[in-house]
């Protein structure tokens, strides 16, 4: 390969990289064209990207990304595929997982795609690990439940006692009522 192409590749790498810091890691090896181009097909529609790189190439660019990940990483053995989109790792965790699960394409993928690791937020960590992270709306749901629990609690402890203050001021003046046409009968 000519340092002219290389160097464009690196340039397309550290653009590609640079803006995105959420990877799945895979290794494609052994699907026929039709096969890799189902699975591209399928992850597409769910704005899932591949991009298959040569090692060498993809840790010059991630280390220019700010993404430092070891020579002797389990990563870099064999061909290596990104996996990017989908709007969090979380999402393209589970996605990917979902596709290499499906009972009607499992079997097509089973041996021949292998899932390395993930990144996320340019830290490497482990695929299930990445699965099981809360998407970002799975965690405005917990923050907006956390902060709900106890505001209800408030408002009850708020509302309680002036419930029970209004409560006997009512009890007080049915008392009175009935105790006037009492005495006026009298």
């Amino acid at each position: 390969m000519s340092k002219v192409i290389k160097q464009m590749q690196m340039d397309s790498l550290k653009q590609i990289f640079g803006s995105v810091q959420d990877f799945v890691l895979l290794s494609i090896s052994g699907l026929t064209a039709q096969q890799e181009n189902g699975l591209r097909a399928s992850l597409r529609k769910q704005k899932i990207r591949l991009f298959q790189v040569k090692n060498s190439l993809a840790r010059i660019a991630l280390d220019g990304a700010g993404i430092k990940i070891d020579k002797d990483s389990p990563y870099w053995i064999g061909t290596t595929t990104f996996a990017w989109g989908a709007g969090s790792v979380a999402a393209l965790s589970r996605s990917i997982d979902e596709q290499l699960t499906n009972p009607k394409t499992a079997p097509i993928y089973k041996d021949k795609v292998k899932v390395k690791g993930a990144i996320a937020e340019g830290q490497p960590l482990g695929f299930a690990e990445a699965k099981t992270r809360p998407t970002r709306e799975e965690a405005l749901a917990a923050i907006v439940s956390m902060i709900l629990g106890p505001a209800s609690q408030i408002a009850g402890c708020l509302s309680g006692p002036a419930a029970q203050v209004a409560s006997q001021i009512k009890t007080i003046s049915e008392k009175k009522e009935e105790a006037a046409p009492a005495a006026a009968t009298a």
